[in-house]
């Protein structure tokens, strides 16, 4: 692999796994950038270097991204103070967030005007997988600027796929995420109504693994957290599903489709984060679901 300098600005709940597998796979220095500074020093004792987005504007040439959403991609790129800046050193910016697909590919347009290159690439799987390097990664770009960048990407991911132009990772991760967040609903109502009928949870997310409605939703999410009731923060937030799936029903809508399912699990998400599960792992819409205690 090339020597050049890299940058990674994002390294929260999967950003911070991504990153170290840059660092020690790539063969590459690799400059981390974020607002958490023990996230920043804890990559620094594996040999990153810490610096700032005016640090990484000046020194390196290709900068991965794992933001919340479009709003901090955007203002991270091209906000005052941002990492394109006439004269700078960076000649490639890489998305790995999960963002607004018209607004991707505006960004990148933009980008393209200062001589810059963008790719959406972004993640899906467990933040097991991004601590492990076994992460999807769908990659929207032409396909001279994959090959350069895949052995890169292939640091932190173990399946990375060229889905086709600027967006097009955008829009398979937002599906991805779209049918897994729905069997996700669809899940939280079967423990629900197993257990109002006397069966107990994690009894039923067993069969269920041994069944025709076993998947990867059930098993990340089936006996450790929907049958135990236990939905910790810093996993995936029901606020961040949220937004997810509001990706996709805006892509549905722009397409006169309206997505049903999506749609009611978007509800039920939207009804949890009122209640004071925003920032709860998102398989808690299932308190939502099940009877109350009085009924």
């Amino acid at each position: 692999m090339s020597a050049a300098v890299l940058g990674f600005v994002g390294v929260g709940v999967m950003g911070e796994g991504m990153c170290s597998n840059l660092l020690h796979k790539s063969g590459c220095p690799v400059h981390v950038a974020d607002l958490n500074a023990e996230a920043v020093a804890r990559l620094a004792a594996q040999g990153a270097v810490a610096s700032s987005l005016e640090g990484l504007r000046q020194s390196v040439h290709t900068v991965f991204l794992s933001l919340p959403s479009i709003d901090q991609v955007e203002a991270v790129c091209l906000g005052t103070g941002g990492l394109i800046v006439e004269g700078g050193s960076i000649r490639t910016v890489v998305d790995m967030s999960t963002s607004d697909v018209p607004r991707t590919r505006a960004l990148a347009a933009k980008l393209a005007e200062r001589g810059v290159n963008f790719l959406d690439a972004p993640v899906a799987r467990s933040r097991e997988a991004a601590r492990n390097g076994t992460l999807l990664i769908t990659v929207g770009c032409d396909a001279a600027l994959f090959e350069a960048v895949a052995p890169q990407l292939r640091c932190m991911g173990s399946d990375v796929l060229h889905c086709g132009g600027v967006g097009a990772g955008q829009v398979v991760k937002i599906m991805n995420n779209m049918v897994l967040l729905s069997t996700v609903h669809a899940l939280a109502e079967a423990m629900a109504i197993a257990e109002a009928a006397g069966v107990d949870k994690a009894l039923l997310a067993n069969v269920l693994r041994l069944g025709s409605a076993d998947s990867f939703a059930l098993r990340l999410t089936g006996e450790k957290y929907l049958a135990r009731d236990d939905f910790p923060e810093k996993l995936f937030p029901t606020a961040y599903a949220l937004k997810d799936l509001k990706l996709a029903l805006g892509l549905a809508h722009a397409s006169g489709i309206r997505p049903t399912v999506a749609e009611a699990a978007a509800d039920l998400l939207g009804q949890a984060a009122d209640q004071g599960y925003a920032m709860s792992y998102y398989p808690v819409v299932y308190r939502l679901i099940r009877p109350s205690p009085q009924a």
